[in-house]
């Protein structure tokens, strides 16, 4: 008997460590905002390092993810919806960056606040945008002297 409830115990345990891992899941990739967030349209040159699910960033702290990314086959554009916080209010004069966590980290959407006092409405488009900046096209303009220094 004995038996019988250490494998119910430990099927417990198994169960609660399931459960709770499958909660964390749930809040590290937004799924539990509840619909708390809404859209903004981006079209960048180069969006390389980016995909569905990579963070949104302003000042450092994440606000939203990338939901959607599209070959805009007339412009040759990458055509980006991400989601932003209810409670963020973007300014309508802002930008939009795709910046890097250092050599070896990843990319992330970074929102680069303008100083308007009109913001932006779910669903618009962020017209300024700066895309992602590949450190081997840099090394082979630093190695090959290709600079504008003249």
């Amino acid at each position: 008997m004995s038996q019988n409830i250490t494998e119910v115990l430990v099927g417990g345990v198994v169960l609660a460590a399931a459960v709770s891992f499958a909660v964390f899941a749930g809040q590290a990739t937004g799924l539990s905002s509840g619909g708390a967030d809404y859209q903004l349209n981006a079209s960048f040159r180069s969006i390389e390092g980016v995909g569905v699910g990579t963070d949104v960033r302003l000042a450092g702290v994440k606000i939203g993810t990338v939901t959607e990314i599209t070959l805009n086959p007339q412009t040759f554009r990458a055509d980006t919806n991400f989601s932003v916080l209810k409670t963020i209010e973007i300014p309508d004069d802002s930008a939009v960056v795709v910046s890097s966590e250092g050599l070896l980290g990843g990319n992330f959407v970074e929102i680069m606040p303008g100083g308007s006092p009109f913001n932006f409405e779910p669903g618009d488009e962020i017209e300024d945008t700066q895309g992602a900046v590949s450190l081997i096209t840099l090394l082979l303009k630093f190695v090959s002297g290709s600079g504008d220094d003249s």
